[in-house]
């Protein structure tokens, strides 16, 4: 399996817009920095959407193999960074499921999903990626 991805200028902005499979999304950098206008995503959040996605994605894949529903998820990726030049150094993935058979059913969705989520298994080569519950009650 292969996935192509085309990233390229913005007419008019120092702006990218990247696209795949008829999907496009805008690349730029905060206001003010290195002619960044704020016009889209930087990498780094790229990156914590790309892990927080293909996971959520898996919550479904998941389901699915099991014979069950995912009723509703939330997911919230932190990424750490640091070093020069900047880079991820751990991800933590907050994650909240609720199955339509209950807490059990959740979890067996839950553990599947992070056993075949390709972005995490990927990164976890690279640097630690940790899984959590969420608690709507925190902030972070």
């Amino acid at each position: 399996m292969r996935i192509t991805a085309d990233v390229a200028t913005l007419p008019g902005t120092a702006a990218m817009t990247g696209g795949a499979g008829g999907h496009h999304i805008v690349v730029d950098r905060p206001e003010g920095r290195a002619g960044g206008r704020g016009l889209g995503f930087n990498g780094a959040q790229l990156l914590a959407l790309a892990l927080g996605g293909c996971f959520g994605n898996d919550l479904h894949y998941a389901a699915h193999a099991l014979g069950l529903e995912v009723e509703d998820a939330a997911i919230r990726v932190t990424l750490t960074l640091g070093g020069e030049p900047l880079v991820a150094t751990r991800a933590t993935v907050r994650v909240r499921c609720r199955a339509a058979g209950g807490e059990g059913d959740a979890t067996a969705i839950v553990t599947r999903a992070i056993a075949n989520c390709t972005v995490a298994n990927t990164l976890c080569r690279s640097f630690p990626v940790e899984f959590t519950g969420w608690d709507d009650g925190a902030d972070d």
